[in-house]
């Protein structure tokens, strides 16, 4: 039970540290750039941010963890891993191109992959392990919703 818990809070931090990055290029573009784009009116309010990814990322870290324990029984479970890493690494790419570059257009093609990768990842790891799939269910929700987000941002400047 101990070398679970233990593996999940690694699991998570690993997955909270991508956030981290993502992090320092984010809050100095929030208060000039950002504000200054012509956002949808479906914008949540950006206090919601942080508090949501948090979730998230302690989500995926769970979720990575349950896979990571099946890696020596299964090749898929290794496949997955593959795919989980890949699409962690597109997260944090998005926020440094979205916050950190300012392309808009580039932070979507991204995002549109990362959608792609977290689909793969469900796929993957429903094959080992429902609850590691359903871990991730909120994740492609809120990228789902942050793709539109991006979209209607790239338009609308």
């Amino acid at each position: 039970m101990m070398k679970d818990i233990v593996g999940i809070c690694v699991s998570a931090l690993i997955c909270l540290l991508a956030g981290v990055i993502g992090s320092f290029f984010t809050y100095s573009a929030i208060p000039g750039w950002y504000a200054a784009l012509n956002k949808p009116f479906f914008t949540p309010p950006g206090w919601l941010f942080a508090p949501v990814w948090t979730v998230l990322y302690i989500m995926m870290g769970a979720s990575a963890y349950l896979i990571w324990k099946k890696r020596k029984e299964s090749s898929e479970a290794v496949k997955g891993l593959i795919v989980f890493a890949a699409q962690l690494v597109l997260n944090t790419m998005w926020s440094v191109v979205f916050f950190g570059y300012k392309d808009i257009f580039f932070a979507l093609l991204i995002i549109v992959f990362l959608w792609a990768l977290i689909l793969a990842c469900i796929i993957q790891f429903n094959k080992l392990s429902r609850n590691a799939m359903l871990l991730l269910v909120p994740y492609i929700v809120w990228v789902s919703f942050a793709t539109l987000l991006n979209a209607a941002i790239w338009l609308l400047n």
